[in-house]
């Protein structure tokens, strides 16, 4: 006997379909699976056989061969053992083939029985969606991330025998169905505020600046400055998500395995802060089966590195690319697979080794080849790509004291969020969002100057020695300031302001 059920595997962030295909032919017992199964998928026999067995179901006494088609496409995870074992029961005739049609499964047994959670239900429930299938059946602490998307009914199961019942027409499991924009609502969470930091005025106004454009920052300055205090609330004055870049972040947390049990949708942009030590694999992605890193965990949000110079020269390289393109690629021998990486980069470090280079208040003990060996473990071609370069000094204590505090983080995202709607109306044609996305035609059309202006940035491009990056760079902080002020083309204040954010270009050393 021969039976076929719908199962679906992940590849990078996306899910395809599997045809679990089981044979049970006469013969000596055994249980073999094909279809290059990894050690996950090939212990899934013991799984499921002790989940048959203390359901109270009979396991057929014959050659059972289990085939995952494509069988070209090397399969992992557990998530296969639930319509193995539903297949099995179709093919001794204990389930009807037709209760198995137009429906996908997916979900891991423990040896009692019960369905345990599996990584990516939310990509899982988007490829059921587009190949047409009508019901998937998933573990319930993926049932709700599952039933985000629209066009699919979801069904959450805890236990084998209540799929077997729901199958037969027994006792339905219940159906799950999600409210989109009522989980999209942001119901005033408590947390960090930009007028928390006292001070560093300058820095806010960049980091507006940034945020308004989704533009790359590097914060420079010594210990103690505040220089992570404001990283950390960047955050608090990005837009709010909006429901395609929900899904997408909500994807890679699903596939990473970092979705919390039970959540539906990541609702707020992620804040992705990983330690000097971590490895270009951690950063980028990778392993044999490629799993996303930290930039594609950051994606529609922000990438803190603090301490940038203590990471290794070859992690902070592979950020070039991402940084460019917005994705990474990883291949791998089994599999070559492109994770989304769209996200600001929010950077942080010290002038020199001691950390007081240029600090008014404390002497620096570095000499001056110490502090240009620190600095020079940032490349240029990587510090080209940083958009906003700021200085971060130390905070008198006058302004640690003072009562009066800046604009709060709901008053300069309503700043922000006037700004980014004039840039989606004047890129609406296009599929980016904000000016840091624009081609270089796109630049060209919307970053025009006066002849005033090209004038300044001819002189600030030879005195400075810019490269032909930071020039695209500099037009583009010049529209966002621009789109802060409303102003509809881009004056010389806009300018000049650009300008002084490469201050690593001019020199600090």
């Amino acid at each position: 006997m021969l039976a076929r059920v719908t199962s679906l595997a992940l590849l990078g962030i996306k899910a395809y379909p599997v045809q679990v295909e089981v044979d049970l032919a006469p013969g000596l017992p055994a249980f073999n699976t094909v279809g290059l199964p990894d050690g996950a998928v090939r212990e899934s026999k013991e799984r499921v056989r002790a989940a048959l067995t203390n359901s109270g179901f009979y396991l057929p006494v014959n050659r059972i061969t289990v085939n995952l088609a494509p069988a070209d496409v090397r399969k992992e995870g557990s998530g296969f053992d639930l319509p193995i074992a539903l297949g099995i029961l179709a093919a001794a005739g204990a389930l009807p083939a037709e209760a198995l049609l137009g429906l996908a499964v997916a979900g891991e047994l423990a040896l009692d029985g019960a369905i345990r959670p599996v990584r990516g239900a939310l990509s899982m429930s988007v490829a059921a969606a587009q190949e047409g299938l009508k019901t998937l059946i998933v573990p319930e602490e993926n049932a709700a991330e599952a039933a985000v998307v629209q066009g699919v009914e979801v069904l959450s199961a805890q236990r084998l025998d209540q799929v077997v019942a729901h199958l037969l027409g027994r006792e339905p499991l219940c159906r799950v169905a999600a409210d989109s924009a009522a989980l999209l609502v942001q119901a005033g969470e408590e947390g960090p505020d930009l007028n928390e930091v006292r001070g560093q005025e300058h820095v806010k106004r960049a980091l507006t600046i940034a945020a308004a454009g989704g533009h790359n920052v590097l914060m420079v300055g010594p210990p103690g400055s505040g220089k992570t205090m404001l990283a950390r609330r960047l955050s608090t004055i990005l837009p709010p998500l909006t429901f395609p870049e929900a899904i997408e972040v909500t994807q890679v947390a699903s596939v990473a395995g970092a979705l919390a049990a039970g959540d539906a949708l990541v609702t707020t942009r992620p804040f992705r802060a990983p330690h000097h030590t971590v490895s270009d694999a951690g950063l980028i992605g990778g392993g044999t089966v490629p799993r996303p890193g930290e930039v594609s965990l950051a994606h529609h949000g922000v990438l803190f590195l603090d301490e940038l110079p203590e990471f290794k020269k070859s992690v902070l390289e592979v950020l070039r690319q991402p940084l460019e393109s917005g994705q990474v690629t990883v291949t791998r021998a089994l599999a070559s697979v492109d994770f989304p990486a769209r996200f600001m980069l929010v950077a942080a470090m010290n002038p020199c080794l001691c950390g007081f280079h240029g600090d008014r208040e404390r002497q620096c003990t570095c000499s001056p080849q110490q502090v240009r060996l620190y600095q020079g473990r940032v490349s240029g071609p990587l510090m080209d790509r940083i958009d906003i370069q700021v200085e971060v000094p130390a905070v008198p204590f006058r302004e640690l004291s003072a009562e009066t505090c800046g604009p709060s983080s709901t008053q300069v995202r309503e700043m922000v969020m006037e700004a980014r709607h004039r840039q989606q109306q004047r890129l609406k044609s296009s599929k980016i969002f904000c000016n840091a996305q624009m081609t270089t035609r796109q630049t060209r059309q919307w970053c025009k100057l006066t002849p005033e202006c090209l004038s300044l940035l001819e002189r600030a491009m030879e005195r400075f020695r810019l490269s032909a990056r930071a020039y695209g760079r500099i037009l583009k902080i010049s529209r966002t300031i621009a789109d802060l002020e409303g102003a509809e083309h881009i004056g010389m204040a806009h300018l000049s302001e650009a300008i002084g954010y490469r201050s690593l270009d001019r020199g600090l050393a």
